[in-house]
């Protein structure tokens, strides 16, 4: 059974004394807009939903390399495991949506190339994907601050010498409160299979959405879900458009929540984080 009901979200969250996002453009110091805002970018996040769907036990198409769970080494090679079954695009797409939480979820392009490209058969299918998230943004601008590291690892031949340090830098916001929106769309869902019990999956990854995601650039502790704002329509259509749902709450430099404007008949749900 599809999705029965309009679904908007709020995430805030904090950052402390860490990279949340790098940008490779910019020496992969964190990502902040024209205004000294910090930035996480929405690929980011799914990067951290993805992550823990599948420590859920969920099966992900997009896995990255430290998290892989199969044998397949590329992208490619999973989609063949499924696409290269016959079949309608319309059926093939059904199947990688039954297979892959995150291809039902968050959609996917698969532009396959059959080896025999002379006679132009291959697989080209474009699934829109109900669940959409907006990049996360800081509340106020943030400091960033900058170390000079050394790096030094062991030379080639029996580990006895060491090859010359390595200077590098290391870069982290020491503060900040981020939100950021999203929405599931059930007319979407409908074409993807994105079900209720899908939902509720969802519902449960996003307040524990960081844990198992430690890194040097981003500690245990230095990101921290503070509060999930759910938000459940009685409809398919919705009650209200997203934007004015969205727009109906402040979140405050220190993360407090504060009600702009009421929605008669549509009241979230506050989930603290894990």
């Amino acid at each position: 059974m599809s999705l029965n009901h309009k679904i908007d979200f709020a995430v805030i969250f904090t950052v402390t004394n860490a990279n949340p996002n790098g940008d490779p453009l910019d020496g992969n110091r964190p990502r902040t807009t024209l205004e000294g805002l910090g930035e996480i970018s929405d690929v980011c996040l799914k990067r951290k939903i993805r992550n823990k769907l599948m420590d859920m036990g969920q099966n992900i198409f997009v896995q990255s390399d430290d998290r892989r769970v199969d044998n397949y080494k590329t992208l490619k090679e999973r989609a063949t495991s499924i696409l290269k079954q016959k079949g309608t695009s319309a059926e093939l797409s059904q199947k990688a949506c039954q297979e892959w939480y995150d291809v039902r979820a968050f959609g996917q392009v698969f532009a396959l190339k059959d080896k025999d490209a002379a006679k132009g058969t291959g697989v080209s299918i474009g699934i829109r994907g109900p669940v959409t998230i907006q990049p996360a943004f800081s509340k106020d601008t943030v400091n960033i601050t900058s170390t000079q590291i050394t790096k030094s690892v062991s030379n080639d031949g029996d580990g006895s010498k060491k090859s010359s340090d390595t200077m590098g830098m290391k870069h982290r916001v020491d503060k900040g409160t981020y939100v950021f929106f999203g929405a599931i769309n059930p007319q979407l869902a409908e074409l993807t299979g994105f079900s209720d019990e899908d939902a509720s999956i969802f519902k449960q990854v996003l307040p524990q959405m960081f844990e198992g995601d430690a890194s040097s650039a981003r500690p245990e502790g230095s990101m921290s879900i503070q509060k999930v704002i759910w938000w459940e329509h009685n409809c398919k259509s919705g009650q209200y458009s997203s934007a004015k749902v969205h727009h109906s709450i402040e979140v405050s430099e220190d993360g407090n929540i504060v009600k702009k404007y009421d929605l008669p008949g549509l009241t979230p749900e506050m989930i603290e984080g894990f």
